[in-house]
């Protein structure tokens, strides 16, 4: 219990917030800067292969269930209103640009592959369908996925790069729903909220 709770407390697990909405409510740090999450201890906890009863597996499947679209996670643009950093002037940004550096990219939720391609804008690309909702993964250098292709979360899609209108490496991704952009950060909030109360949860049954 006590390994846990330290494991909990050195674990950075924050967000940069201006969500259209949420699938849950949960506390928010609000922040002008850009700030990283990265759950590897807590991984390496939920995943522990000593954990067997089956209130663990479930926790452990529904930890799973849900994935970051990078190993860690540094938003350096976030979604709305910026000015632009090809013409200066002020433009609307659809979506959120995250800190890479040729890194894998993983679908963050189960499901399917509806596009894969290539424009001058987002460049190489992966498009992903979740139920209601169309996430993109642009600016890639590579992509290992392909239309029609089933994937969990946690599947690696691509590997970032800086095709198409880019001014350097990142990952740009956009999120819809209905048709229309939403910002990507509700996803980032959601999946928090699920790998968190997993912890929370498991932290009982220790």
């Amino acid at each position: 219990m006590m390994v846990l709770l330290s494991l909990m407390s050195g674990t950075t697990i924050k967000a940069q917030f201006n969500t259209v909405g949420r699938l849950y409510n949960h506390p928010a740090n609000k922040t002008k800067n850009p700030q990283e999450i990265n759950p590897s201890l807590v991984d390496s906890l939920i995943l522990n292969d000593s954990l067997k009863n089956d209130s663990i597996k479930e926790l452990k499947a529904r930890f799973m269930s849900v994935s970051y679209p990078l190993s860690n996670i540094k938003i350096n643009s976030s979604y709305g209103y910026r000015k632009d950093p090809f013409s200066g002037r002020r433009k609307f940004h659809n979506g959120l640009d995250l800190h890479a550096r040729s890194s894998g990219v993983f679908a963050m939720l189960a499901g399917e592959v509806v596009k894969v391609g290539q424009d001058r804008v987002s460049g190489k690309y992966v498009t992903l369908k979740h139920g209601s909702f169309i996430v993109s993964y642009c600016h890639l250098s590579r992509t290992f996925a392909y239309q029609g292709q089933t994937v969990k979360a946690g599947d690696t899609v691509g590997i970032t790069g800086s095709t198409g209108r880019s001014t350097g490496e990142h990952l740009h991704i956009t999120l819809k729903k209905n048709g229309e952009y939403i910002d990507p950060q509700f996803l980032l909030d959601y999946i928090t909220s699920i790998r968190w109360s997993c912890v929370l949860m498991l932290a009982t049954e220790s």
